[in-house]
């Protein structure tokens, strides 16, 4: 127990970026710490060295810890679409954001102090990623190890808007930064229950049938098309739908690791077991066309992404 058993464990935590609605977060975080905040309701959270600072502390506070070993940016201080806004809109733009040197320079001092052993970003893009690397290379700040990004066969941004390449060792050297893959079943969808009579059970207790406002864009119609058709190409090669999916992100190049969550323990051990899943070739293949004629229907059945690549 205490600090040998501290070491066997890997900890991470997150702190919230800009937001007007999510001042209870700050409450919360000053009600750990024993200190005042005034009114929550008219309170931001932002990635300001102070509210850096104190959200760590009250972390530590909170799991009874003296260090976290992975702390991450939740979301961008800046303004940027994110969580399916479609375009980037000037009037958006916010004069009040922290500078991504005031964050960088936060993380250093923590990574300093002992208190973070290493540190990532979280729902970024390429233009981010490049310009934390630069504020780190410009502070001596060691670089971001890991990025935390939906991403599932269903929604492949990260490898096709630039985010996989800037992350790359290529551009950030040594083994780059990693992909914390959260959503690689699409909240459940991949997992071929909502196409499957069978798991009608499995649907009436789902996150989609009791909150069907949360993350629409994992049960969106056309989500729930290509999850089906998906299913099909598992039931073909012998496997179950949310193991192929598990094992098609984790079989990428630049993932870090696949996030995953279970209700039951029947679901904890099948995608546990996914990850000593390997790919057939003419399966990954198939998928790969699939996954063309949803996303892009300019190249069905052409039999590649692109002009001249494969």
């Amino acid at each position: 127990g205490g600090p040998e058993l501290r070491k066997k464990i890997i900890l991470a935590s997150k702190v919230a970026g800009y937001s007007k609605g999510r001042g209870y977060l700050v409450e919360k975080r000053r009600e750990t710490l024993g200190t005042e905040m005034g009114d929550a309701s008219s309170f931001a959270t932002h990635l300001s060295k102070v509210q850096i600072f104190e959200a760590v502390d009250a972390s530590l506070k909170r799991l009874q810890t003296t260090y976290l070993d992975l702390y991450q940016l939740h979301w961008p201080e800046r303004y940027t679409p994110v969580f399916g806004e479609l375009s980037y809109k000037r009037a958006s733009e916010r004069a009040d954001a922290v500078t991504i040197e005031e964050q960088v320079a936060a993380i250093g001092e923590l990574v300093k102090s002992g208190k973070v052993r290493y540190w990532g970003l979280s729902n970024e893009n390429a233009f981010g990623v490049t310009k934390f690397v630069h504020a780190c290379e410009k502070l001596g700040v060691p670089l971001p190890v890991s990025i935390q990004n939906d991403f599932a066969f269903v929604d492949r941004r990260f490898e096709q808007d630039g985010t996989a390449e800037a992350c790359a060792p290529h551009n950030v050297g040594a083994n780059g930064i990693g992909l914390l893959a959260y959503g690689a079943l699409a909240g459940g969808t991949l997992s071929g229950k909502y196409a499957d009579a069978a798991g009608t059970a499995q649907v009436e207790t789902s996150r989609h049938a009791k909150f069907p406002d949360f993350q629409p864009r994992y049960h969106a119609n056309s989500t729930l098309e290509l999850s089906a058709e998906f299913a099909k190409v598992a039931k073909k090669y012998g496997l179950k739908p949310a193991q192929l999916a598990l094992a098609w992100a984790a079989a990428k190049e630049y993932m870090g690791s696949v996030i995953i969550a279970a209700t039951t323990m029947q679901q904890l051990k099948e995608n546990v077991a996914a990850f000593d899943v390997s790919i057939p070739e003419e399966c990954a293949t198939e998928l790969e066309k699939l996954y063309l004629n949803y996303e892009r229907p300019y190249f069905a059945n052409v039999g590649r992404m692109g002009r001249n690549n494969p």
